[in-house]
């Protein structure tokens, strides 16, 4: 094979983008669709296996800018119209419940192989140029600008080209007439230059670990994951508006959490996120034994990861009543790796960008993944096209670009750790994870309710903190949809307090609100009175994080006085 018969990457391109999972494709479409010629360079082959299957409702508005929606929602993924979250063994779970604020406000859970493939081919359809098989060996940077990457040296693995009968597919390594082996793949070198350059490469963070050298560990989220994949289990919520939805439960020994995701192939990925070190301490005790049955567990039951995985499960004894008698771990799905958070101070320079798990992961709680991944893959974009365009210069595009993922990281890690201090029933000293002006940026609405202005200090405090992770924690307050429909029908409580949309209240006036529209005959029954409180608290804390899940967030949340042009063939940032 030829390099003339081969289609090698470019010399050149408007922009290159190192990786083609979620972030990376969706940066592709969005650039190729406002008409710069972009080219992705994936170094795997797609379809290709990867975790992290359930999505939140924005995605749904994500891909509706990119044209993609349809082929979403049409795919077959399983509907996902909430979330079953119980953080507490002797409380009822609580749930959020997605379709309630709009009947098309739904999420899936994928299959990430198809999913992942699906954005890949939408990018291509839109105008991207896509190379899988075509690993990015090292970056080349400005002689006169030793910042500002300009060329990447890569390697291409062409796929095999159709073989005429009656040749053989197969030949000897020698020559001789000895067994015959594959052939070797033949592999082509070559340098790209680019205008631009995004980084999607994942957990492997190219600009970040290799030449930035800038990434910093979270300590309050060091984390292992185990999971595998079950088939004939049950199903949550049968009967109900929650049916089929994922459960997510506490561990009974306060270490972590589990999950139960069910996907459309008709099976159900169960996991189990634990505390690094506690992990290790367990390894160095004898196994406990399964919840389950023999026959639930495959013939290789007997390693070492799997006896630990099923034991593990025995800590959300919940989510092992869903899996049932019936349920049975599929042989050889079992995987462990580590979730360690991590983020950057700076996600972008000149002339390139970093989005996705490339710059910062919090951890899979709260299905933030993907979610984070479209939202600095359209920040990138929109920042390249103000540049490329003259809406604003590089640095101050390249400044928007980092404040706008940092702030959306930040909403969703102060969420995720209220999550894990609810979970832990403890509190979690994390002045040292959260980045003061980064908390300033995403929780400016927020300090007057947690403390008063005038006893508020100029710096962020550990104290502050942890009352804002009190506040957070609102959000998985066990509630049910019939409870929130209960108080909307009640017709007293006014539209304001209901609406998620609105701005967040301090506590003290929502309980002052319900009082007063509560008849004394009503007060008296604390119960109702302490569910409507919780209704109102969850709706409250919900606040927080609501404006993420649209996409308008762009066009309306101001930083640096620039908010995005949100509209095709136009993408870029504008001056308010």
């Amino acid at each position: 094979m030829s390099a003339q018969n081969v289609k090698l990457p470019p010399e050149h391109v408007d922009v290159l983008i190192i990786g083609g999972g979620p972030g990376g494709s969706y940066a592709a479409a969005a650039l190729a669709r406002e008409g710069l010629e972009v080219a992705v360079f994936e170094a795997s082959k797609f379809p290709r296996y990867h975790i992290g299957e359930s999505l939140i409702p924005s995605v749904r508005h994500y891909l509706r800018f990119i044209g993609a929606e349809d082929k979403l929602a049409n795919h077959g993924f399983v509907r996902k119209p909430g979330a079953a979250l119980k953080f507490r063994q002797h409380a009822e779970e609580g749930y959020t419940d997605f379709v309630a604020i709009g009947h098309n406000n739904n999420a899936w859970n994928v299959d990430r192989s198809e999913f992942d493939l699906l954005l890949m081919n939408h990018a291509r359809t839109c105008g991207a140029s896509v190379y899988e098989l075509t690993r990015v060996n090292s970056l080349t940077f400005s002689q006169t600008d030793p910042s500002r990457p300009i060329s990447a040296a890569w390697t291409h693995t062409p796929p095999p080209a159709p073989i005429s009968p009656p040749a053989s597919p197969k030949v000897s390594r020698d020559g001789t007439d000895g067994p015959e082996i594959l052939s070797e793949p033949i592999k082509f070198t070559g340098t790209t230059t680019f205008k631009y350059l995004i980084d999607a490469s994942g957990r492997a963070g190219v600009m970040s670990t290799k030449y930035l050298k800038n990434r910093h560990f979270n300590l309050a989220l060091k984390n292992i994951a185990v999971w595998g994949y079950w088939k004939d289990v049950g199903t949550y919520g049968v009967g109900t508006k929650k049916e089929g939805s994922p459960w997510f439960e506490a561990l009974t020994d306060e270490s972590g959490w589990a999950w139960f995701i069910p996907l459309h192939n008709g099976t159900t990925s169960v996991g189990v996120v634990m505390n690094q070190e506690v992990y290790n301490q367990k390894l160095k005790r004898p196994t406990p034994p399964s919840p389950f049955s023999s026959g639930s567990a495959p013939s290789d039951s007997n390693s070492d990861s799997t006896t630990r995985y099923l034991a593990s499960l025995s800590l959300a004894p919940h989510l092992v009543d869903l899996i049932g008698d019936r349920g049975t771990l599929m042989e050889g799905t079992i995987a462990k790796a580590s979730d360690y958070s991590y983020s950057a101070p700076s996600y972008a320079g000149n002339s390139f960008r970093i989005v996705g798990d490339a710059g910062a992961f919090i951890d899979p709680l709260f299905s933030s993944g993907i979610h984070l991944a479209m939202t600095s893959a359209l920040s990138a974009a929109a920042t390249i096209c103000a540049s490329f365009r003259g809406d604003t210069n590089e640095v101050d595009a390249a400044e928007w670009h980092t404040n706008r993922v940092a702030t959306s990281y930040t909403r969703f890690q102060l969420v995720v750790l209220s999550a894990y201090k609810q979970i832990q029933a403890q509190s979690m000293p994390i002045l040292s994870d959260v980045d003061e002006n980064n908390f300033d940026r995403a929780f400016a609405f927020l300090r007057p309710v947690i403390q008063g202005a005038s006893d508020m200090g100029t710096r962020l405090s550990e104290t502050e903190l942890q009352k804002s992770l009190d506040f957070c924690v609102n959000l998985f307050n066990p509630t049910t949809p019939e409870q929130h429909e209960k108080l909307h029908r009640n017709g007293k409580i006014s539209k304001e307090l209901l609406d998620v949309t609105s701005p967040v209240m301090h506590p003290s006036l929502l309980e002052k609100a319900l009082l007063q529209v509560t008849p004394a005959a009503e007060k008296e029954n604390e119960v109702d009175l302490q569910t409507s409180k919780l209704v109102l608290d969850k709706i409250n804390a919900r606040r927080v994080v609501h404006a993420e899940y649209g996409i308008h967030n762009l066009e309306s949340e101001t930083l640096d006085g620039y908010v995005v042009r949100l509209k095709k063939g136009s993408l870029g940032l504008e001056k308010v």
